[in-house]
């Protein structure tokens, strides 16, 4: 393991790099929304925000350049945050896999949401995800909630790496 660490880039290098995988991350949802015309479900919205809260911790570990304390702290908010959402994909995937008579109702509007149900029930009817959200759409051969589970277990594995590594 300890010749794995000597091959990574610095940590402050690995935070950049995290951060500059998740601006890709949605500059490619941008793509698939604005080009291709595919419209965000409520979980897909969700999970951009934990990819941008992992991709925010990391330019600020980039920027800030912390200490082993620091290193350590943003790290495990990084990987907090790519467990919600490898979580909020996996949920997206099994609501995709119900049988059409399974699938929950679709639900009013993300703008309807927020702007009448307080904050906290707002969030939680985002998280539930609705009839919208079991519509497959494939980017090359997978549903784009698995590349997204993909996109955050790998986040993941590197913010662990992060956290063993001495600053």
């Amino acid at each position: 393991m300890h010749k794995l660490f000597s091959v990574l880039p610095s940590i402050r290098v690995m935070n950049g790099l995290i951060a500059a995988a998740c601006l890709l991350l949605m500059l490619v949802a941008l793509k698939l929304q604005e080009i291709d015309e595919l419209h965000p479900c409520p979980l897909c919205i969700t999970q951009r925000i934990f990819i941008i809260a992992v991709g925010v911790l990391a330019l600020l570990a980039c920027v800030h350049n912390p200490g082993k304390t620091g290193v350590r702290l943003y790290a495990v908010l990084q990987g907090l945050a790519a467990v919600g959402g490898a979580v909020v994909a996996g949920r997206h995937l099994w609501i995709q896999s119900l049988p059409a008579d399974q699938v929950p109702a679709c639900g009013p509007g993300l703008q309807y949401i927020f702007d009448n149900f307080p904050f906290v029930e707002a969030l939680s009817l985002l998280f539930a995800g609705d009839g919208s959200c079991a519509e497959v759409q494939l980017f090359w051969g997978l549903p784009i909630p698995a590349w997204v589970l993909l996109a955050c277990l790998g986040l993941l594995v590197v913010n662990i790496l992060q956290l063993w590594r001495k600053p």
